[in-house]
């Protein structure tokens, strides 16, 4: 499903995984880049993120899309899919090969882990000491391909957040860029994706806030032009928990029919980020209120707190 405006300055993107189907927190990702792109007269792109083909759920691609068609939610040109992209990626990587900021790794993770040298455990587990970084270490054989990080800090300023700063040798080390397995790394995937389809915002949650620094590396090492950044607050479940991705998933597969239940989804969605509906709209259809919003977007209105949203409660609220 596309739309018809022109291209203009801003460009964002949603860029869903079709490892389960849309739930909550997916729909406000979906629904705040939607504002941040609309509400400046720009584009907004999808993307299938498919290139953990292990993960990947039969079907859920189409059912993400059938679900955001019925919630109003209108993309501009062709669905990406980043299984159909290894060649790109290959190609980034051969050139950061090329220009010596990346290397083969032999390490295993246990390797790692246990390693005397190995700095304080990061957000993903102990970030990597380095060991192959002048070359395999004897009698090892190449697992992975990683990107060298430096020192310093590198630092951006969030449209939501402000300045924010991390410094990847403690945060991550050099991360991997190709896996062992042959698959590519979501950091490399992503910056060469959004550098491609000419992505000027990146508007995602904040769980992928410690991913910014090192897609900004890469995007620096490979002559990229780096987009603007926000990340959106986090969907909890109705207790303050985690949120179960199953539990609050919006889809046709899982039961919800979002044509009669978008109107309370969307509300729901726009309220969570500081934009509710006014009454008299608030029961409209999906398309009326994103094009409220769309007008009256004030980015300043999105609240920073992650906080919990009931599904069961917002379906119940929702006309039969």
């Amino acid at each position: 499903m596309t739309s018809t405006l022109s291209p203009t300055l801003a460009v964002g993107r949603f860029a869903p995984s079709p490892t389960g189907p849309l739930h909550l927190g997916s729909l406000v990702t979906a629904v705040g880049s939607y504002l941040f792109a609309r509400s400046r007269g720009g584009r907004w792109l999808l993307r299938i993120e498919d290139i953990d083909t292990q993960r990947v759920v039969k079907g859920c691609d189409g059912d993400i899309l059938r679900t955001l068609e019925a919630l109003g939610l209108c993309w501009d040109g062709e669905i990406v899919y980043q299984s159909k992209r290894t060649e790109r990626y290959e190609a980034a990587l051969f050139s950061l090969l090329e220009k010596g900021l990346a290397y083969p790794c032999g390490c295993t993770r246990s390797e790692i882990a246990s390693a005397p040298s190995a700095p304080h455990p990061g957000e993903e587990g102990p970030p990597y000491p380095g060991f192959c970084r002048r070359g395999i270490r004897e009698s090892k054989i190449p697992r992975s391909t990683r990107v060298c990080t430096g020192d310093g800090e590198i630092s951006f300023t969030d449209l939501l957040r402000g300045k924010i700063a991390y410094d990847l040798s403690r945060v991550s080390g050099d991360f991997v860029l190709k896996r062992g397995d042959g698959i590519f790394a979501y950091q490399l995937a992503v910056v060469v994706d959004d550098h491609d389809a000419g992505v000027t915002q990146v508007v995602r949650g904040a769980d992928l806030l410690s991913s910014t620094p090192r897609q900004i590396l890469l995007q620096k090492y490979l002559g990229f032009p780096v987009p603007s950044y926000a990340h959106l607050p986090l969907v909890l479940g109705p207790e303050g928990q985690k949120l179960s991705k199953r539990e609050s998933a919006v889809s046709l597969l899982d039961g919800v029919n979002p044509r009669k239940k978008g109107s309370g989804l969307i509300a729901s969605a726009l309220a969570f980020l500081g934009h509710p509906p006014p009454p008299g709209l608030d029961s409209a259809p999906p398309e009326e209120m994103l094009a409220f919003a769309v007008e009256n977007f004030d980015p300043a209105r999105i609240p920073l707190a992650d906080s919990p949203l009931n599904l069961k409660n917002i379906l119940t609220a929702c006309a039969p």
